[in-house]
């Protein structure tokens, strides 16, 4: 069993799973690498490049860990949980070559198409003018990605053909998102209600923890710019038994073998981005690790050992009974910078959370920094925000309540997160 856990990564996804692995019943030390300011309040930190493979490598031999949760996907690309287990650590996160489900797109649409997984018709283009002309075979509505990682931040939804248009080449000769954006995936649209499902791999099997909604879009009713995720609620009542179901024999497990006989099987958190519609779930994206900002409405509803759970997932010897599912709902807001996604100053000052927190909603850090007794903005999404209820309703309402005591300046929040009317998801 885990005694030390080291979660790797600086955001408010990495505070949420070192907060639930340390409530594990066998009670591990969990430490943190690099951490933020709010994790340093209960968890030991320490500095590493976490996208250095050996570097943490080596701070996971100094440590004497028995697991290793890499939280964001940066370091699955760049090969650290490659590293972790060719030094015979456990790691919970995927090889770089399973986790191009998220570093490419355009690989995970072969993936998909090879898999039999239900998806959007697509192309891919490096060249401007081929890209342009297919904007009339998938449109309108007008979906744009930049094939590689852009932080939740290069994707495009829109109607107006001109701001396509833009969006093609502010990626293939703007330059963007540099070399994530040399290459751009056009999908058609799908309509639907979308949800957020994260399994928990271990190669060949799978179990699947709550499902969730997020919120992509910077403003309240879904306007503005994509972001990395303005919040989030979990279990989302859309999907049922019957969808879950389907998710797991449709999407999870064919792609699980198609990564497996490629020799190249997917061992750790698998989120898989769906949008139910007409006919049935069909896949937007997928990401190769844990969800941010699910993962902060998930993890509180998940009793048992999550620690076993990814360990022996690790190991490829998957046990789903060392988790259970609580009863309740969660829900979560995240606080951003007054100008995210798209012009972050920094400095503003969240006054109020440290009161919030002993009131029992539970505060995940992500861009804070303490300075002369107050917390202070230092990115785009600064803290998360989540309380648990016995509906979703309940839980909404005391979110939303702990948000109205908080004070300062330069920060904002969506206020129709888990809203009934903000229900529906009608993205790409």
């Amino acid at each position: 069993m885990p005694a030390r856990i080291l979660v790797l990564g600086a955001g408010g996804r990495e505070h949420a799973l070192a907060w639930r692995l340390a409530k594990d019943p066998e009670r591990p030390e969990v430490i943190v690498a690099p951490g933020n300011a709010g994790m340093a309040q209960a968890f030991r930190r320490l500095a590493v490049d976490a996208e250095d493979a050996r570097a943490v490598v080596e701070l996971a031999r100094r440590e004497a860990v028995s697991l290793v949760v890499v939280g964001p996907e940066a370091p699955l690309a760049a090969g650290v949980a490659d590293a972790l287990a060719e030094a015979g650590f456990a790691v919970s996160g995927a090889a770089r070559e399973p986790a191009r489900l998220e570093s490419s797109k355009w690989f995970a649409k072969q993936l998909m198409l090879e898999a039999g997984v239900p998806t959007a018709a697509a192309e891919a283009h490096d060249d401007v003018s081929l890209a342009l002309a297919a904007l009339d075979r998938l449109g309108p509505r007008w979906v744009v990605k930049a094939d590689g990682l852009a932080a939740g931040k290069g994707v495009r939804v829109t109607s107006d053909r001109a701001e396509a248009q833009a969006f093609v080449r502010d990626c293939l000769e703007g330059g963007r998102f540099g070399g994530s954006g040399r290459r751009v995936v056009l999908e058609r649209f799908l309509e639907g209600e979308e949800a957020s499902v994260i399994g928990i791999c271990d190669g060949e099997r799978h179990v699947l923890l709550p499902a969730a909604r997020d919120y992509k879009r910077a403003f309240d009713g879904d306007a503005g710019p994509n972001t990395g995720g303005m919040g989030s609620f979990a279990p989302t009542p859309a999907v049922t038994r019957d969808v879950e179901q389907q998710v797991s024999e449709r999407v999870m497990t064919p792609i699980l073998k198609s990564l497996a006989a490629r020799g190249t099987p997917y061992r750790g958190a698998l989120y898989a981005g769906v949008m139910l519609g007409e006919r049935g779930p069909q896949v937007v994206e997928f990401n190769a690790r844990f969800g941010d900002p699910e993962t902060q409405s998930i993890l509180p509803l998940v009793g048992g050992s999550l620690g076993e759970l990814l360990a022996r997932a690790a190991r490829g010897a998957l046990e789903p009974s060392a988790i259970r599912r609580e009863p309740g709902a969660a829900v979560t807001l995240a606080l951003v910078d007054q100008g995210y996604p798209d012009d972050v100053r920094g400095g503003g000052v969240l006054r109020g959370l440290d009161a919030v927190e002993r009131e029992g909603v539970l505060v995940f850090h992500a861009a804070t920094e303490r300075e002369a007794g107050e917390w202070v903005v230092r990115g785009g999404r600064a803290v998360y925000l989540t309380a648990l209820g016995a509906t979703l309703e309940s839980a909404r309402q005391r979110v939303e309540a702990a948000r109205a005591t908080l004070s300062g300046s330069g920060w904002r929040s969506r206020g129709d997160i888990a809203a009934p009317h903000a229900g529906i998801a009608r993205t790409a």
